[in-house]
């Protein structure tokens, strides 16, 4: 029974993680389809999600593998640019989360820095920042 019980509460302190996963790296490209084929056709990723952002853009992610959660979105450096400049010296990570109402609470109640809840067609996320005001996202994934 004890080992049952330890599974029991391993999962019970897994599903109580406020981030569960690191979901996505965002990596600002020049030409996302030139990037796409580099890391689709040059290394072996494979395409996980490719849709219109609007006019000129287009949300692409790629990864290692069908099975692999962890995800590299290729993001328009030009786009990025004309929203936040600033942005682009570095990639942004995306955390995700199985509850995003509860998370955004969790953190406001524990003093972390956050912006508004973003739902949007492709997920609802919300920025948080660190104690250097680095940003992060957050986002649900369903």
């Amino acid at each position: 029974m004890l080992y049952f019980e330890a599974v029991l509460a391993m999962n019970k302190k897994e599903k109580d993680v406020m981030i569960n996963n690191v979901g996505k790296v965002t990596v600002y490209v020049q030409d996302q389809e030139q990037a796409k084929e580099f890391w689709v056709n040059k290394l072996g990723f494979i395409l996980k999600l490719e849709q219109p952002m609007g006019p000129s853009a287009k949300w692409i992610e790629v990864g290692p593998s069908d099975d692999e959660y962890t995800t590299l979105v290729l993001y328009s450096k030009s786009a990025m640019e004309q929203q936040q400049p600033s942005k682009v010296a570095h990639p942004s990570i995306l955390f995700s989360t199985a509850d995003i109402e509860s998370a955004y609470e969790e953190m406001k109640q524990s003093g972390v820095k956050v912006g508004d809840m973003l739902r949007m067609p492709f997920g609802t996320m919300f920025s948080f920042y660190d104690q250097d005001d680095n940003e992060y996202l957050l986002r649900e994934d369903k």
